[in-house]
Parts: C-alpha cells; structure tokens; sequence
C-alpha cells in the first residue's frame, strides 16, 4: 500500500465508553477503517478532556475515569478518508471529525 506524500490524516475524538452495538465505538471504527483497506488505525487514550457538554473527563477522578477522551487518527490519500466519512456518520452519534492535509515522509512496512 503507498500513500502519497500529500496525504491527510482524519483525527475523530470520541468517549472510551461509546458504543456501537455490542463494542466500543473506537473498535467498531479501527475494523471498519480496517475493512475500507484504509492505511492504518491508530486510538490513543486521553487522560483528561471536556467536550460539547464541557463535562470534564480525567483519570484523576475514579467515578469519571470510565469515560476517558479517545482519539483514532487514520493517515491516508484524500479520496480514500473522503470515501470512508460516510461510514464513520452511519457510526458516530456524539464526537467530533476533523481533517487536516499530512506530509507523508515514510511509510514502510
């Protein structure tokens, strides 16, 4: 697979705790992006974060620990992100899609 050196990375920040029938909803998206043959998936947990509701979520607090910020970046070509927005608004009820171009300067498996 080769992404070209302008490429663009689609950033989505989600709750660990959403969900998409029986898993969560930052797994549901990785397979999904895995079975659109997208690039490559990465989720990243965050420690502490506030969103549209400006509830604060943080490992600091234990009753508030279970809802930890998620953050799934996919690098590929513009078409390809494009092509699989559809499917993360079929996923998605509550979290925020960003894109941004990337400069791509290694990819190698």
């Amino acid at each position: 697979m080769n992404i070209p050196e302008e490429g663009y990375l689609l950033r989505i920040f989600i709750g660990e705790s959403d969900r998409h029938g029986h898993r969560t909803l930052y797994e549901s998206i990785v397979l999904q992006a895995r079975e659109a043959g997208l690039a490559g998936a990465t989720v990243l947990r965050g420690v502490m974060g506030f969103g549209k509701h400006s509830v604060l979520h943080t490992a600091k607090i234990l009753r508030l620990s279970e809802d930890l910020p998620m953050v799934i970046e996919i690098v590929d070509s513009l078409e390809k992100i494009e092509s699989f927005l559809p499917v993360l608004d079929e996923l998605i009820k509550d979290g925020l899609v960003t894109v941004e171009k990337a400069r791509v300067i290694h990819y190698r498996a």
